[in-house]
């Protein structure tokens, strides 16, 4: 049991990237103490809870007798990297359901040293590639392109998918927005422009849109909860400007209206099996 704890200490604060005198200081014992723990020692049980809380585990866990689950494994890893990395990570292990989803292991290895492991992107600049599958489980979609990937995935649980979604006037209300030209050119301008109050004057002056025009598209942004309206005071008087609501779904939205307008072929890799209507 000595063995086992010190193996765990250590294997934590690795984990945690933090050095044997971090952990001391932390936990207030000497660099000492914690060496002679990972060598076989053993701390006082009154240490055993503040030291469990330092490393982020239980204290079953330090003794080897919690087994961490696969979804703790990795988040504790996405939690030690850095912000880039760990979206690259995430989409790797995104495109690794993806495939895994599809449940044929005879082509397994090799579509993921192309996809994952190597980056066929890498070597072809102008391809898109897509993954696709839509079973009576779920719907999954991967897409990897030059510098833009994303995955998404729906899990079904019975019933019909309809019942979930909104009525089709409020529906149609939605993609009324997208589909007119003068709010999409807003919405690019704006999206583009994150974190910070826009004036109604440089929105005009950026799309070509008159302010009245400007001011009534804005309108609408707001009501559908995608822009914020905030007055900004200024030397000639108070100012209408507007923010976007970075945690919509707009962006969303243009990378699968994306897919759909670029009118792509069928996708490199897919199944295909669903018995249930769609919606």
């Amino acid at each position: 049991m000595m063995a086992a704890i010190g193996e765990q200490i250590k294997k934590y604060r690795t984990e945690k990237g933090i050095t044997q005198e971090q952990l001391g200081q932390l936990i207030g014992v000497t660099t000492q103490a914690v060496s002679r723990w990972e060598r076989g020692g053993m701390p006082d049980a009154d240490i055993l809870p503040h030291l469990s809380d330092v490393l982020g585990v239980s204290i079953d866990a330090l003794f080897g007798r919690e087994k961490q689950s696969f979804e703790l494994t990795i988040a504790r890893q996405l939690c030690q990297m850095t912000r880039e990395e760990a979206y690259r990570y995430a989409f790797n292990i995104c495109w690794a359901i993806e495939i895994g989803l599809v449940g044929d292991l005879s082509v397994l290895d090799d579509i993921m040293d192309k996809f994952v492991d190597r980056s066929i992107t890498s070597m072809d600049k102008k391809k898109d590639y897509f993954a696709k599958i839509i079973n009576d489980s779920g719907i999954a979609n991967a897409r990897i392109s030059p510098g833009f990937q994303n995955f998404f995935l729906m899990v079904e649980h019975g019933g019909s998918l309809r019942e979930h979604l909104a009525d089709p006037e409020r529906l149609r209300r939605v993609f009324e927005i997208f589909a007119d030209e003068k709010l999409l050119r807003i919405i690019f301008y704006i999206y583009s422009r994150p974190n910070i109050p826009i004036a109604v004057s440089l929105i005009a002056k950026s799309t070509g849109l008159s302010v009245g025009e400007v001011d009534q598209c804005m309108q609408v942004l707001c009501s559908n909860n995608l822009a914020i309206h905030k007055v900004v005071a200024t030397v000639e008087g108070d100012m209408n400007a507007y923010i976007i609501r970075p945690e919509s779904y707009a962006v969303l939205m243009l990378c699968f209206a994306d897919e759909i307008a670029g009118n792509h072929p069928r996708p490199f890799w897919g199944n295909f099996d669903r018995s249930k209507p769609l919606l």
